[in-house]
């Protein structure tokens, strides 16, 4: 044998840490071929089978079959092409096993029936042509034909979600519950009352976000009265609710009445949906944006400050 170390079967097995019936398996099989015979007809194996051995169980380790191991040892495939074909198949594992993960998740924090548990995972199985037609279906239910055909384009653009192409369980859990939003008819009639509201009374081709609408309105009134600790019922409230209703008169159809002020708390009532802040909060999650501002606290406080002066 060309002065050679040759191994018996029992001998390879143990230099690289494999059974027995492993060995023989891949010996039958050609991946690791014998280097001769012994007197008595049993194989043997030289270093270039020990060698050959390690590469075949790494090989199977990182998932490979058979067939593409072959093709590798027989040099009909380089292991470079093998490996790139076998790393984006697991890719493709790793993101099925993600969107598992944050399926269970959800199911597990929300104590999800079986049919919500089953829509979650339909949700988080959608392509991404599926998703952009689920959200493209809700932005047309909530925005078609509201205004010019122009002017809510930006609005829409900064609402659409776009998930990566390698989400994290975080991102899959916000798209299930965002996509659930979206499919919601009473969420979708919200969002279009909002917008109707927003356009009345602009000059149609106009986009919204040139003009000072109501959230911004209260925003800037009421943050520093709830920064200052003032309660929306007191006497020190009165002046912040008066300049308040003044800013918004341009909104209301109606003077600073009583019925201005219940035509304004319904639109606040709507705008403080907390539907709406939650939608915006999981699309900064999927998107990979910062966390929108609350306007919670000084909608609240609006809220309270015009039923305490809104007669019954």
């Amino acid at each position: 044998m060309n002065g050679h170390t040759l191994y018996s079967i029992g001998e390879l097995a143990r230099r690289t840490g494999t059974a027995v019936k492993t060995v023989r398996f891949y010996s039958d099989r050609g991946l690791v071929p014998p280097a001769g015979r012994s007197p008595a007809g049993y194989r043997l194996y030289d270093d270039d089978a020990v060698a050959r051995l390690n590469l075949v169980r790494t090989l199977r380790d990182l998932g490979l079959d058979l067939a593409a191991i072959r093709q590798v040892m027989d040099r009909g495939l380089a292991l470079s092409e093998v490996a790139a074909v076998h790393a984006d198949a697991l890719d493709v594992q790793i993101r099925i096993l993600r969107m598992r993960r944050a399926v269970l998740t959800a199911v597990a924090e929300r104590e999800a029936t079986l049919e919500e548990t089953h829509l979650m995972h339909e949700l988080a199985k959608l392509s991404e042509a599926e998703r952009r037609q689920l959200v493209d279906d809700f932005l047309d239910a909530a925005f078609g034909g509201v205004g010019s055909s122009s002017m809510f384009t930006g609005v829409m653009r900064s609402m659409t979600p776009e998930l990566p192409d390698n989400p994290d369980s975080e991102q899959i859990r916000a798209w299930v519950e965002l996509a659930e939003l979206t499919r919601d008819p009473g969420f979708r009639a919200l969002v279009r009352r909002l917008a109707q509201e927003q356009t009345a009374g602009l000059d149609q081709g106009s986009p919204p976000a040139l003009h000072r609408d109501l959230a911004a309105i209260v925003r800037d009134q009421v943050t520093p009265v709830v920064a200052a600790g003032v309660e929306p019922a007191s006497l020190q409230a009165d002046p912040t609710v008066a300049v308040l209703m003044n800013r918004c008169a341009h909104l209301l159809g109606h003077r600073d009445d009583a019925e201005s002020r219940r035509q304004l708390l319904a639109r606040l009532g709507r705008m403080n949906d907390p539907r709406r802040e939650r939608y915006g909060s999981l699309l900064a999650v999927i998107n990979g944006w910062p966390g929108p501002e609350s306007l919670r606290p000084v909608l609240d406080w609006t809220v309270d400050a015009l039923r305490a002066r809104t007669p019954g």
